[in-house]
């Protein structure tokens, strides 16, 4: 059984619940709240250094980092795949995802906006602003490469890795009110992406542990 360590409203978590999903592959969830910093607690600190979500547990096997863990999914469950059969294609997927996971999300995630407050003291409005431009930034070079490849979805015809970040990445740009009206080429994949039954089922809203 494939345990994902993970919080409700973490974007990294939710990208690869929506992999597990598309995959079809069972998975039991354990759940940090990262509010309340249980990510730090003794015992997760064991299984991942970093005290980040989300981790996954197979067998023996710890994995951490969610492109890292998408990758190794597609690897030992490959249909249907997350990435394009041709070079060309993966590498552009890739970078679609990286923009998101690697340059973008980072800066918006809960540990940078608390540093923000408590270290700089910045105000919610700084905040807002912080995470307008960032965010807001990632998803206009994102919108370009989806209205250059992608047809229905980010890249191509169907979901790949690039679906599993952008879907969340969407999420928390509603969460912050970022405005979207920019990216009409990123929010119509994303759109198309989210009402796929197994996407829709990886919603943070619709997650156990999430607020009710």
């Amino acid at each position: 059984m494939i345990r994902l360590h993970g919080y409700w409203r973490s974007g990294a978590a939710y990208r690869v619940r929506i992999g597990l999903a598309l995959k079809g592959v069972a998975y039991q969830q354990v759940y940090h709240d990262l509010r309340t910093g249980a990510q730090r607690a003794d015992d997760y600190t064991r299984l991942n250094p970093q005290r980040l979500v989300p981790t996954l547990e197979a067998g023996d096997l710890v994995l951490t980092q969610s492109v890292a863990i998408l990758e190794w999914l597609d690897e030992c469950h490959p249909q249907p795949p997350l990435l394009p059969g041709d070079p060309n294609g993966r590498a552009i997927v890739r970078s679609m995802a990286a923009t998101i996971a690697s340059d973008t999300h980072p800066l918006h995630n809960l540990r940078v906006l608390n540093a923000l407050r408590k270290e700089f003291g910045a105000d919610d409005a700084a905040v807002q602003r912080w995470i307008a431009h960032w965010l807001g930034d990632g998803l206009a070079a994102v919108d370009r490469l989806v209205e250059r490849h992608g047809d229905g979805f980010a890249y191509g015809d169907r979901p790949t890795l690039a679906d599993c970040c952008i879907v969340p990445a969407l999420y928390a740009a509603r969460r912050f009110a970022v405005d979207l009206t920019r990216f009409p080429a990123l929010v119509d994949a994303g759109e198309r992406a989210m009402a796929l039954p197994e996407i829709a089922a990886a919603h943070p809203d619709r997650q156990p542990d999430a607020d009710r």
